[in-house]
């Protein structure tokens, strides 16, 4: 069977070679009992292609069984893989079948293979070198003969190098990787997919037929599309449903797809097109250093007026707006702010002519940028009542960015 045969019964769509790559890899491996690696981001299909391998295969007319391990409890997976005898463990009233006994003769698809305990690796990698296994809480072998399936989302190899995941094992599941092309890297199959969602939503729901204008369709082929082809689906379906006007804009899909941080190719729109792009982290040190600058000017000005006694200097032109901006918008934190110890003019009397000197002592304001930023999320909270949408917004980063600063810095 070709690849376009494959396409058409198993209703996939698009033309991307990388798509085509992986049906392709999918059909030669079908036929063999040797186990597959699926690695791909989320959503993008890995279930299904453990469907056309089964299906492919000589062990299409025995059972097929999609587990997702990130779903079982560490405690009950071994006992839900395995089985288990009566009284193995509390409220284990009666021995039961493991997915790897019920399934015998067919395929098991173990979704999330990353989240696996490492106990439980030992055990699987056990079934896949001898067909064997042991039910929890009993001494006797059993035999099964499943082909495994396996998925992840995750760089396996970097867990196994931090010792999370099983060498061994993920040696022996990836005798055959395949990688499914996220869906940024099919921009010629999104419209074609959308096409096909939204008549199939459509028609569900009865509700007239959606149009894409041309920014629209720009938008759809420049998003990045964190969640793939379901985040796809998703979005058809939310038109399908609640768009009064059934021809689709890119203002109307731009309200239906969240921007986070570094994961949009959205193109923005900007005042001066040799401008800089910034990171998050930049746009943070950017405003940390405009502070520090500031606060060196305040500085100076303070000793302008201790040197002209107490008045303000005569060229001296107050920027109201950057004060303000200073005082109101930008509260500095208590701990690093620039300490100014004005004395009082000592008047000193010799030979009765009177020396009035001014001093003004100066300490150095902490330049700490884990500090200043550990202070503005703070204080960002703390405006808002601990609602961290808000000070997420108010912050100008992704709520996400938010909670890992939170837990980075322990606050």
């Amino acid at each position: 069977m070709n690849v376009q045969e494959i396409k058409q019964r198993f209703g996939i769509i698009g033309n991307s070679p990388l798509l085509n790559r992986a049906i392709d890899i999918a059909n030669q491996v079908a036929p063999t009992d040797i186990s597959v690696l699926i690695t791909g981001e989320s959503g993008s299909g890995k279930e299904a292609f453990s469907h056309i391998i089964h299906n492919l295969s000589p062990r299409k007319h025995g059972p097929f069984i999609a587990v997702n391990c990130g779903a079982i409890p560490e405690g009950t997976i071994d006992s839900e893989l395995f089985g288990h005898e009566k009284g193995a463990y509390t409220g284990a009233v009666g021995e039961r079948k493991g997915y790897f006994e019920t399934v015998n003769g067919g395929t098991i698809f173990l979704d999330e293979i990353g989240e696996m305990p490492l106990g439980t690796q030992a055990r699987l990698l056990r079934v896949l070198e001898s067909g064997q296994f042991i039910r929890v809480g009993s001494s006797k072998v059993e035999k099964t003969n499943v082909r495994v399936i396996a998925a992840t989302n995750v760089d396996v190899y970097e867990a196994v190098k931090a010792g999370k995941f099983r060498e061994d094992l993920y040696y022996r599941l990836n005798t055959v990787p395949l990688r499914i092309p996220p869906l940024r890297d099919r921009k010629e199959d999104i419209f074609l997919l959308f096409r096909k969602f939204s008549a199939d939503f459509t028609d569900k729901y009865r509700t007239p037929a959606l149009s894409l204008d041309e920014g629209a369709q720009q938008v759809l082929s420049n998003y990045s599309w964190p969640g793939n082809v379901r985040q796809l689906k998703n979005l058809a379906e939310q038109l399908a449903v609640l768009e009064r006007d059934r021809t689709i804009t890119a203002a109307t899909l731009l309200n239906y797809m969240p921007q986070e941080a570094g994961r949009s190719n959205l193109p923005m729109r900007v005042e001066n097109q040799n401008r800089e792009d910034f990171s998050e982290r930049d746009i943070l040190y950017k405003v940390l250093f405009d502070m520090k600058r500031d606060m060196v000017e305040l500085k100076k000005l303070v000793a302008e007026i201790i040197e002209h006694g107490g008045g303000m200097p005569n060229n001296y032109t107050p920027n109201t707006q950057a004060l303000s901006q200073l005082y109101h918008d930008i509260e500095l934190p208590s701990h690093t702010e620039p300490q100014f110890t004005i004395q009082q003019p000592v008047v000193n009397t010799h030979n009765n002519d009177s020396i009035i000197t001014h001093h003004a002592e100066e300490v150095e304001e902490s330049l700490s940028l884990i500090e200043k930023e550990s202070d503005l999320i703070r204080k960002a909270l703390k405006k808002h009542k601990g609602k961290r949408k808000l000070a997420a917004h108010e912050l100008g980063i992704s709520e996400r960015t938010l909670y890992r600063k939170i837990k980075e810095l322990n606050l």
